[in-house]
């Protein structure tokens, strides 16, 4: 492979260098975006899970951005773009709901777990 005539050979480590620097400042924001989310479970057995799309109106009536809801067996799981949306989110979803439900945050272990768990399956909502 021959280089073009206006490209001298000696710029071409610093060619490679400034296009690796700007994938690294392309791909950085996206692999340091935090994930939160929250679960939703029924405290007794029989209790139905609340209506997704409720809580959906109710927390973006909040100003609350909801990035997705997954139902997961005997939960749901809603997912927010940030740390901050995720507790504003706990402390509505505390109020809203009746004594029947534990709405806790969910830490990256039992995420994955939920999310693999058998009848779970992801509707985004953006």
């Amino acid at each position: 492979m021959t280089l073009p005539q206006w490209l001298p050979k000696r710029l071409l480590p610093w060619l490679a260098g400034g296009v690796l620097l700007l994938l690294v400042i392309t791909l950085t924001p996206t692999m340091l975006r935090h994930e939160t989310a929250v679960k939703i479970r029924v405290a007794h057995a029989g209790t139905p899970l609340p209506d997704g799309f409720y809580l959906y109106q109710q927390l973006t009536a909040q100003g609350i951005r909801i990035k997705s809801i997954t139902p997961a067996g005997n939960a749901l799981i809603i997912h927010f773009d940030s740390e901050e949306q995720g507790l504003a989110a706990q402390k509505v979803l505390r109020r809203l709901l009746p004594d029947g439900y534990v709405v806790a945050q969910m830490d990256s272990a039992n995420r994955q777990e939920w999310l693999n768990a058998p009848g779970s399956a992801r509707h985004s909502l953006s």
